[in-house]
């Protein structure tokens, strides 16, 4: 999404496509190098550090974060691929396709990033709160 950039002329007007040109695109890559830097610290605690449970609750966070940048990038590419007609917003993905083929491929690998940061979250949690309730047999 970094990268993400076209330029195209309409009506003799150049105008260049950039992901600083859209809030929720910055948001997404902001949010998205937050949790970057967040989970390389993470690997770097021991694993028998008494800070497990505060990180499961920054893992839910972080999931959220992840979720909700997605989201919001998704929702300006899909006005940016279809455009609204209620609201008079035209589609550019027709005079930019790069850019939009760009931040289609971001937004593709940060909802599966996504997806495998709530399994592990799952995974943390039966880890951390299995100990705490154990199967009465």
């Amino acid at each position: 999404m970094g990268t993400a950039h076209d330029s195209a002329s309409v009506l003799g007007i150049k105008f260049d496509a950039k992901f600083t040109n859209s809030p929720s695109f910055k948001y997404f890559v902001i949010a998205y190098a937050v949790v970057s830097f967040y989970s390389l610290v993470v690997l770097l605690l021991p694993f028998k550090n008494l800070l497990w449970r505060l990180i499961l609750v920054l893992d839910m966070v972080v999931t959220l974060l992840l979720t909700s940048a997605a989201s919001a990038a998704l929702a300006i590419a899909y006005v940016g691929k279809k455009g609204n007609s209620h609201a008079g917003w035209l589609a550019i993905c027709g005079q930019v396709p790069k850019f939009c083929d760009q931040t289609s491929a971001a937004l593709a690998v940060g909802f599966v990033a996504a997806i495998i940061y709530f399994v592990l979250l799952l995974y943390s949690l039966h880890a951390v709160l299995s100990p705490l309730f154990p199967a009465s047999t």
